[in-house]
């Protein structure tokens, strides 16, 4: 991924320290944790905190594809895991104030199941996949489609991380059955990143992970480092578990909004595809995910199942949040997303003018 422009003292600092690599000053590793916790303590919202968010979106990128210059043996750089713990502490507890707590039900799959089922129907938060289906412009839908890429270009990866936390049974299981489908059953066509691909190929945008995460909010950052906070961290697996099960319960009649409200603009069903291959499998997903994987989970750890509704209930406030900021945008006919230039990390210009000279696309 190329590097982002930063946002703030914080991630000015930490990017520069991750392209100086081995040659950076001596010491400079140590202060970023300083500089961390006195940027948390000086927040007012640590959510839509663009330094924070951002800075520990690119922490967490050094464990799944990485950043363009910056050396791959820094995923565990000492000093770096413990900047993450700094900011990831702070994410946690205003996540578990934030959230809303349902009470937990007897830990059986079924009564689990009831409840997400439950949180599901009683979800009222701000419906963009409505407002896209009745009124979204050509570029509101270029804009929905880019808030969305941040996950979508890499979907299911973060909830990947659960497969070997989970205990052999029923859970885990259930997490294989549903990912694979997600990575397109063995078919690399088939696999929903490249499908959400090749939806915005149909209205023009650049498909490169990260190439527009410039003009991505800090809540959208939110919702992303959320999965990855509860997918790379063992002790909440629980939690993970959760966040998958309310992310497919609440997918199949969205999507198929989605899919109206592009075909009400125009595109055809090399575009609509994605939402339409969701729909029809999402209504299985949200079976599976909601017994087998939450309430299975459950059944086999009892003391996970206040984390497995945690998880799902970050789901939902999430997006909640972000639906509200979006759809308060567009309806006051303003864009979206971060007000930003379209350059990158200064060193960004570099790396693709090398790529160029190279003949391969950055």
């Amino acid at each position: 991924m190329l590097l982002p422009a930063p946002r703030g003292v914080l991630t000015s600092a930490l990017l520069d320290s991750l392209l100086a690599g081995g040659s950076a000053a001596p010491g400079r590793f140590d202060q970023l944790t300083a500089l961390g916790e006195s940027v948390v303590a000086a927040t007012e919202d640590l959510l839509r905190d663009d330094d924070i968010q951002l800075a520990l979106f690119c922490l967490y990128e050094l464990h799944y594809s990485g950043l363009d210059g910056v050396d791959p043996a820094l995923e565990w750089e000492p000093e770096l895991i413990r900047l993450r713990l700094v900011l990831e502490s702070a994410f946690e507890a205003t996540l578990r104030n934030v959230v809303p707590a349902p009470e937990a039900p007897e830990p059986d799959a079924e009564a689990v199941a009831q409840i997400l089922f439950g949180l599901a129907a009683e979800d009222d938060g701000p419906s963009v996949s409505r407002f896209v289906a009745r009124h979204a412009t050509v570029d509101q839908l270029r804009e929905f489609l880019i808030l969305r890429s941040v996950y979508q270009l890499r979907e299911a990866d973060p909830h990947s991380w659960a497969i070997p936390r989970l205990p052999v049974g029923r859970a885990k299981a259930a997490l294989v059955e549903i990912q694979a489908d997600e990575y397109g059953g063995g078919r690399p066509e088939r696999m929903h990143s490249k499908l959400f691909a090749r939806t915005m190929e149909g209205l023009g945008l650049d498909t490169r992970y990260g190439c527009y995460l410039d003009r991505i909010p800090a809540l959208v950052l939110a919702s992303s480092n959320a999965m990855s906070l509860f997918g790379l961290n063992r002790r909440l697996r629980g939690s993970i578990a959760g966040h998958l099960a309310a992310f497919e319960m609440t997918s199949s009649i969205p999507n198929s909004f989605y899919a109206k409200g592009f075909r009400r603009a125009g595109f055809d069903s090399d575009v609509t595809f994605y939402f339409d291959e969701h729909v029809e499998a999402d209504a299985v997903h949200e079976q599976i995910a909601a017994r087998d994987l939450a309430g299975g989970l459950a059944e086999a750890e009892p003391d996970l199942l206040p984390d497995i509704l945690f998880g799902a209930s970050t789901v939902l406030t999430l997006d909640a949040l972000q639906g509200e900021f979006q759809l308060a945008a567009w309806k006051q006919g303003k864009s979206a997303l971060r007000d930003a230039g379209p350059d990158q990390h200064p060193a960004a210009a570099a790396l693709a003018a090398d790529a160029a000279a190279a003949g391969v696309s950055p």
